[in-house]
């Protein structure tokens, strides 16, 4: 019967997969016979006794910012992998969408700080568009073990399998295995799967980790804020209280405050529309006067203590912005430079807060005091020093010298695995992949000219010989990225409530892979705000936005003078700084 009405019997099994609910594949042994089949991946074996499934329904998500509001159901699965002849275990989790909302399409999610992964937080931002979505433990234990915390083996040793796996070797492998996969799950055959990557911050650098050196095996990356260049970006952190401790002046986190308002306040209206947020850094560089906020008045109530995230109780915080407040201020936007005047790193915006520069009040002396910041100071005591531990205890003897010296021995150390600025993207773009890449403006953790000073990288490394403008319309065709104005790190600014934040990455990203919609400015949402919920759009580089008409009309310009502004020589360095 079959042999003579073949066609209705095909038609009748794929109507029958299709068919299938949740309930009916999510479970442990569907999912235990659709893993890869062993030897799939050379030294790889999945333990299949680890596989848990189990289906979720109704789950929902609000208020996010890298994903819209959505109710959606999926298959939860974890298992577990290990490494022929090392007696490890790597831990995976898997959302899988229910079959009727299936989109063929995968996507991999990163971390941020010293964590490989976001929890369960990054993985509805692939359910939402049809895709499933993973996540690793890196093999460091369980979902919530960051890096740091097994970076070590002993004082004086580093623990390489983690460091690889940290750098790129475990979202790759949770790639792989994830594709692979979601192929089996859905009996996708020869059906295109389209492979796609999302994170931020260190999920920004675990992205461009994998773009870098597996181009070809994915469609599109969002990659936000990365925290690529780690020797220069984890020292970066430490500058700023350096910078009090060379000057000998400790501003309270008020007086910090006062010039971060003063600034938005004068540069504001610079980009042609007064909204309260600064969408032009760069102007604001090239007109702003930083000491005209000198003789500021400013004011903080008594702050009391809280235990998440541990703080101590801070007195009444008032009077006015002293001329030292602002030497500070102004030090620290200039960035690092060594004792001969050479530049060592960039840093951040005006506009931007100044958390790496927060002080610590003191009940004995009444005064404000040295913070260091934990992100650096473990960077060098675990990273650099080898020796186990959560922050530097101080910072006596370090000079601009010191951290010039830090930032080139982590270069060297790290660069094949955590610098992740490798500028020759050939067989991603061979492949026709496609990249989003965004930094807020005002990020205050990760100064915005690192995004700008790597895709200038790729432009120059990849059309060596072209104009400036032709370099970067081809660069353009593939890769983009978008300075996102008032926005903070991996968020919008609450001192810039009404910023837009690309809130869409993914379904841009997805437009412009399958149906070729190239994102000419950037879709994206207010999220707080005048105009909460509304759309907007934005500029992407080297363009920048301007509003004419009495900031009715936003437009997209070349501006040379601006553009220079995110242009630095690295003259600390004999070798070029990608």
């Amino acid at each position: 019967m079959c042999v003579l009405k073949l066609f209705w019997c095909i038609t009748q099994f794929f109507g029958i997969a299709l068919a299938q609910s949740l309930n009916d594949v999510c479970t442990t042994s569907y999912v235990v016979a659709s893993l890869p089949a062993p030897g799939t991946f050379p030294g790889i074996t999945i333990d299949n006794s680890s596989v848990a499934a189990s289906p979720v329904a109704n789950a929902e998500v609000a208020n996010e910012n890298m994903y819209p509001d959505a109710v959606f159901d999926y298959c939860n699965v974890s298992f577990a992998y290990s490494h022929d002849g090392r007696n490890d275990q790597v831990l995976l989790w898997y959302w899988l969408p229910a079959p009727q909302n299936f989109q063929n399409r995968y996507l991999s999610t990163g971390g941020g700080g010293y964590a490989i992964n976001s929890g369960n937080g990054s993985l509805p931002g692939g359910i939402i568009y049809g895709a499933a979505a993973g996540a690793t433990d890196g093999g460091f234990g369980s979902f919530s073990i960051s890096a740091d915390e097994v970076i070590l083996l002993a004082n004086g040793t580093i623990n390489r399998d983690v460091l690889y796996a940290f750098g790129y070797e475990a979202i790759h492998e949770m790639s792989i295995i994830g594709k692979q996969l979601t192929q089996n799950f859905f009996n996708m055959s020869n059906t295109k799967l389209y492979s796609y990557y999302q994170g931020c911050s260190e999920g920004g650098r675990e992205g461009w980790s994998q773009l870098q050196r597996f181009g070809d095996q994915f469609d599109g990356a969002v990659t936000g804020a990365p925290a690529f260049r780690y020797g220069q970006q984890q020292v970066q952190h430490l500058y700023s209280g350096v910078v009090e401790q060379t000057m000998n002046y400790f501003p309270s986190p008020c007086e910090l405050q006062a010039i971060v308002n003063a600034t938005i306040a004068a540069c504001d209206p610079m980009d042609g529309d007064t909204d309260g947020v600064v969408s032009r850094t760069d102007l604001c560089k090239l007109n702003f006067n930083i000491n005209s906020t000198i003789g500021k008045a400013y004011y903080c109530p008594v702050a009391p203590a809280t235990a998440m995230p541990p703080s101590p109780a801070t007195p009444v915080q008032n009077g006015s912005v002293t001329p030292q407040g602002v030497a500070v201020a102004a030090a620290i936007i200039d960035g690092l430079h060594n004792s001969k005047g050479q530049r060592a790193y960039l840093s951040y915006q005006p506009a931007a807060t100044f958390v790496d520069a927060q002080t610590t009040y003191s009940n004995v002396t009444n005064s404000w005091g040295l913070y260091i910041d934990s992100l650096g100071g473990e960077w060098v005591e675990k990273f650099l020093d080898l020796q186990n531990g959560t922050n530097l205890p101080s910072l006596n003897n370090v000079t601009y010298d010191t951290l010039t010296q830090w930032m080139i021995l982590g270069w060297q150390r790290y660069e094949d695995v955590l610098q992740t600025t490798w500028p020759d993207l050939t067989p991603l773009n061979n492949a026709g992949g496609k990249v989003i890449h965004y930094h807020g403006e005002s990020d205050n953790s990760i100064p915005t000219a690192s995004s700008v000073r790597y895709w200038e990288s790729v432009r120059s490394v990849m059309y060596p010989g072209q104009s400036y403008n032709d370099s970067a319309a081809a660069l353009n065709e593939w890769y983009r990225l978008f300075l996102v104005p008032g926005a903070a790190h991996c968020a919008p600014n609450t001192l810039q409530a009404n910023g837009p934040f690309p809130q869409t990455n993914l379904a841009v990203l997805i437009d412009w892979v399958e149906k070729g919609i190239v994102p000419t400015t950037l879709n994206a949402t207010y999220l707080a705000g005048q105009n909460l919920g509304q759309n907007a759009q934005i500029c992407a580089w080297p363009l920048r936005p301007l509003w004419t008409n009495n900031g009715s009309v936003m437009e997209c310009q070349y501006d040379q003078a601006s553009i220079d502004t995110w242009h630095y020589d690295m003259d600390a360095y004999k070798l070029p700084l990608y």
